[in-house]
C-alpha cells in the first residue's frame, strides 16, 4: 500500500471523500517497462457496490489525466476492500481495536514478521496487538501490510436429535 503521505494517495482521497466514499488505501504495481496498475480500495458504511466502483474510477480517471502523476500506461481499478480489509492509515487502526488482525512488518521484532491477534489500540504512531500471550507494541513505520482477519460466526442454532 502507498503510504498516508504519498502523492497518489493525496490525491486519491481529494476526489474519493467528496463523493462520500472513504479511502482504504492505494496500491501500485508495475508490470514491466511499460505497463503498471493502480489500484483504489474505497468503502462506505452501506457496503460498494460496483456503480459506486465505476463512478469513482470515472471521477479519479479525469483527475489523473489532467495531474498526470504517474509515468507511463497503467491501468486503474477501483474496488471494495473485500472481508480482509486492508488497515493502512492511522484511523483504521483506532476504528478497529478490538478486532483480529494479521501484521507482517517490514523486519523483524523479537524473532517475528508476522503477527495475528487482537488490535487492542493505536496512540502516537504505534499499534498494540495482544498476539501469542504478550502485548506488543508495534510502530506504525515497521508495518509492511495489515489486514483484518475475518471470523466465522456460528450461526447459533444447535442441531437436534430426532429421538430426543
Amino acid at each position: 500500500m502507498q503510504s498516508a503521505d504519498s502523492s497518489i494517495t493525496k490525491l486519491a482521497r481529494r476526489v474519493v471523500e467528496p463523493m462520500g466514499y472513504e479511502l482504504v488505501g492505494v496500491e501500485f504495481f508495475p508490470r514491466g517497462a511499460s505497463s503498471a496498475t493502480l489500484r483504489i480500495y474505497i468503502d462506505h458504511e452501506r457496503g460498494i457496490t460496483v456503480d459506486d466502483c465505476t463512478a469513482v474510477s470515472y471521477q479519479l480517471s479525469g483527475v489523473l489525466d489532467v495531474e498526470d502523476p504517474l509515468p507511463g500506461h497503467y491501468d486503474l481499478e477501483v474496488s471494495s476492500p473485500g472481508i480482509d480489509r486492508p488497515l493502512v492509515f492511522p484511523e483504521h487502526f483506532q476504528r478497529f481495536a478490538g478486532h483480529r488482525v494479521r501484521i507482517r512488518l517490514a523486519e523483524k521484532l523479537d524473532g517475528r514478521r508476522r503477527l495475528e491477534g487482537v488490535l487492542r489500540g493505536f496512540d502516537a504512531g504505534t499499534i498494540t496487538l495482544d498476539a501469542d500471550g504478550r502485548l506488543w507494541e508495534i510502530p506504525l513505520n515497521d508495518v509492511e501490510s495489515a489486514r483484518l482477519v475475518y471470523e466465522f460466526q456460528a450461526s447459533g442454532e444447535t442441531a437436534h436429535n430426532e429421538d430426543d
